[in-house]
């Protein structure tokens, strides 16, 4: 059983980085055909795909954060990390992160339970 949990400081000042780590236990980052991905969820607003990195260490972003975000990973610690430079209020939402099986097209298939990262102004 595939198992994710997030954590990070709970509480940021604007303009700071927002940094997250997601630990696996129960399956491997570098195991194949698998993406690691961020999702995160404002208060009252729908989820919002942020960015992933795949087994094989290559990383996507979305358009919208491209000049803020980075995805990284620890392979001995089997973790991967979000970090969120020049935050604002509106970056506070709860921080996901997922698996995402890339041979089956039902996409993520286990999920952390979220840590909720406020930003205050």
């Amino acid at each position: 059983q595939v198992q994710l949990q997030e954590s990070g400081p709970g509480l940021r000042n604007s303009s700071q980085t927002l940094s997250v780590t997601c630990t696996v236990s129960g399956g491997s980052i570098t195991a194949s055909y698998y993406a690691w991905s961020w999702i995160r969820q404002p208060p009252g607003k729908g989820m919002e795909w942020m960015g992933s990195i795949i087994y094989e260490g290559t990383t996507h972003y979305s358009p919208a954060l491209k000049s803020r975000i980075s995805i990284s990973r620890d392979t001995s610690k089997n973790q991967f990390s979000l970090q969120l430079t020049s935050v604002t209020p509106e970056d506070t939402a709860v921080y996901y992160c997922a698996r995402e099986d890339l041979s089956d097209p039902r996409g993520m298939d286990y999920w952390g339970k979220g840590t909720l990262v406020a930003v205050s102004s």
